[in-house]
């Protein structure tokens, strides 16, 4: 079992792909050529964890290297049978401040990429037979219009539309299309916006009385990636 999982150097991607070869996967790394050192961490944490795993350093926005990471996947792992789309990018500003480039830099990574990555994974599950599982990680601000972030909010609420929709064609194929929509999650993504004292106050808001770990989301998406989840396919899991 091979799974791939786009900006896995940290972050929900390094939980999912960890959570991932804890249940014996050989995991594809993938992340930025400047995240080198993170993305080895990561790896050397799967195989901690009791699972291989490999190093392929790609930008998901630049189809010719997705190509790329998909040819060594199927030269080194025989195929992907498990996508994890969790790579993205966020613009804060204000709508009136907003440029078009911000949504197309933001709707690059968190829109275009896990198209055009998903669409080469099930390809070639179709080509194998075998059927497959497909998770895009998306945000509850795809139903929130939280201020400042409508690029990356109409990206996630474009991507939920898209996974459903993948999930009804590719069905007859067993291949399982799912979402785990993240609430409010403790990563450098979310340390980079708001300070400890602040997240620890907002965590205490939350029904849990923290906020969500990457342990967390790496658990719900291994779940929708096992055998126990094959009746389940097009469906929104938030973890919040």
């Amino acid at each position: 079992m091979t799974a791939l999982v786009t900006g896995a150097a940290r972050g929900i991607g390094r939980g999912c792909a960890i959570a991932l070869a804890r249940r014996g996967a050989r995991v594809v790394i993938n992340d930025l050529p400047e995240q080198h050192f993170l993305a080895e961490e990561t790896a050397a944490a799967c195989r901690d964890a009791g699972g291989n795993a490999l190093v392929h350093l790609a930008d998901v926005s630049d189809f010719a290297e997705v190509d790329g990471m998909f040819q060594v996947a199927n030269d080194r792992c025989g195929g992907v049978n498990i996508l994890v789309n969790n790579a993205f990018r966020t613009v804060r500003k204000a709508f009136l401040d907003l440029e078009p480039s911000d949504l197309q830099a933001t709707w690059d990574v968190s829109l275009m990429a896990p198209f055009y990555c998903s669409r080469q994974a099930a390809r070639g599950m179709v080509a194998r037979g075998t059927g497959g599982k497909i998770v895009m990680i998306s945000s509850i601000l795809a139903a929130i219009p939280f201020p400042n972030s409508l690029p990356y909010n109409t990206a996630k609420a474009g991507l939920e539309q898209m996974a459903f929709t993948m999930a009804a064609e590719l069905a007859a194929h067993r291949i399982n299309v799912n979402v785990v929509q993240p609430g409010w999650t403790d990563t450098p993504g979310e340390r980079s916006f708001a300070s400890e004292a602040e997240l620890m106050q907002e965590g205490a808001k939350l029904p849990w009385g923290r906020l969500g770990s990457i342990e967390d989301l790496g658990e719900a998406v291994a779940f929708l990636c096992s055998p126990a989840a094959d009746y389940i396919t097009g469906t929104m899991l938030r973890v919040d």
